[in-house]
């Protein structure tokens, strides 16, 4: 297991999350990733920016789907994706009680999916599939509640997700 860096000493009372790659890790097998991503509030971005600047992070500049890239000093990458979602606060309070095996805080399964869900690409959708392929039946059920409340027009694409997931993730 890759070791990413762990942020919450300089964003202290922050609330943040692990998502993409290094947060599959946590709900599949690990896929080569070469960036470390995380979600925050939009709210919280200007004091996020100030707290990596203080911390030794260098800015690399804005992303196009909000939000900011940093690096570290040994030039790991690190993007902070903010956001306004009306799930993101309840999600990012979950997630401190929801790590990694290196104790990074990681966006809980349901709103990881949606996340993924929402944006659209071809490796979120691939990441969706083989995360749900492993997921426990309560798993399944947290995240079509989810995606319920948040996403209902997307249902029907998550049961399609669990079974092609199963079928090649399951023995």
């Amino acid at each position: 297991m890759k070791q990413w860096p762990d942020l919450t000493g300089a964003l202290v009372e922050i609330r943040w999350a692990t998502v993409g790659g290094v947060a599959i890790r946590h709900y599949a097998p690990e896929r080569a990733t070469i960036d470390l991503d995380t979600l925050v509030e939009r709210s919280a971005g200007p004091a996020v920016r100030e707290r990596l600047r203080r911390a030794g992070l260098r800015y690399v500049g804005e992303l196009a789907v909000g939000g900011s890239t940093w690096s570290t000093s040994d030039g790991t990458a690190v993007d902070v994706l903010e956001s306004e979602a009306p799930w993101v606060g309840a999600a990012l309070e979950q997630a401190q009680q929801n790590r990694d095996l290196q104790g990074l805080p990681v966006l809980p399964l349901p709103y990881f999916v949606l996340m993924k869900l929402q944006s659209g690409r071809t490796q979120d959708i691939a990441d969706v599939t083989r995360m749900l392929g492993l997921a426990s039946d309560a798993d399944l059920d947290a995240v079509r509640e989810v995606i319920r409340q948040f996403d209902p027009d997307a249902l029907d694409d998550v049961e399609s997700m669990i079974v092609l997931g199963r079928m090649e993730m399951q023995p």
